[in-house]
């Protein structure tokens, strides 16, 4: 799943305590020094993002963990700091490529490409155990058909992914921050589907799931109000589970409690 999602100003907390703890003239300058440095990044054409929508929590890895991104990062992992990808090179074929944002600790990831060899799959999450997780499912499922980010993914498509490369993005479950005033937290907004639109090729599916019914209807008007997509279901609404998409041990839970799960999907205009 996606990391839980905080809007969070540009100075990281760090930054943050050492200007509070400096005299005012001294706090100004520092200020304006950093102000300095993003000015100057973005006119250098960086990607700067002011918001983030999560909380990067660092659990422990395991030596599991730590060593299946030691010996297989090389294989499995794409780095941020590489620029925009080539598909086609980056997998040796030219299989349709299905992007998953927030993969959690990737179990249903490595599930979906073991069982859809035909297809490449991309996966993004900010967790370092998680990542860990996910390739070493993948290297003991013996799936090669899977590359991983240690990333934020708002960052990973604006610099990593080209337009119009996409067959499918899936977001599952992401945090529904469900206090109201903190929706805009979410990560569902017009700009995050306009983004998303750009990088699927025509025909392309925008899959979401969640189990908070606010945030489907939410995701739903967004959708619905976005130039450029179908709504693929019968009932101009949701859409059933797809067999693609394994059911969760969670999502397995809360149904027997009586919980719900909304699907949407929407795919990119001709």
């Amino acid at each position: 799943m996606i990391g839980t999602l905080l809007i969070v100003p540009i100075y990281k907390a760090p930054i943050l305590k050492l200007i509070a703890n400096k005299p005012f003239e001294s706090r100004k300058l520092m200020t304006e020094k950093i102000h300095k440095t993003i000015e100057q990044a973005e006119q250098e054409g960086k990607y700067i993002r002011k918001v983030r929508s999560f909380v990067k929590r660092e659990g422990r890895l395991t030596k599991n963990q730590e060593r299946a991104i030691n010996d297989h990062w090389q294989n499995m992992g794409l780095n941020h700091s590489d620029g925009v990808i080539d598909p086609q090179v980056l997998f040796a074929n030219g299989n349709p490529v299905v992007l998953e944002i927030g993969f959690g600790m990737g179990k249903s990831l490595v599930e979906m490409a073991k069982a859809a060899p035909e297809l490449n799959f991309i996966g993004i999450e900010v967790h370092k155990p998680g990542v860990g997780a996910c390739i070493s499912s993948a290297v003991e499922e013996s799936v090669s058909n899977l590359k991983v980010y240690e990333h934020d993914a708002i960052e990973i498509l604006a610099d990593c992914i080209p337009d119009g490369t996409l067959s499918t993005v899936q977001l599952f479950f992401p945090d529904p921050w469900h206090k109201k005033k903190h929706h805009k937290r979410r990560i569902v907004s017009a700009e995050f589907v306009e983004t998303i639109r750009q990088k699927l090729k025509v025909a392309g599916v925008f899959h979401m799931a969640t189990d908070w019914e606010n945030y489907a209807e939410c995701m739903l008007e967004d959708m619905q109000s976005a130039p450029g997509y179908n709504n693929l279901s019968e009932t101009s609404d949701y859409v059933p589970r797809p067999d693609s998409r394994p059911l969760t041990k969670f999502e397995n839970r809360g149904q027997r409690l009586g919980h719900g799960v909304w699907d949407l999907q929407f795919a990119k205009k001709t």
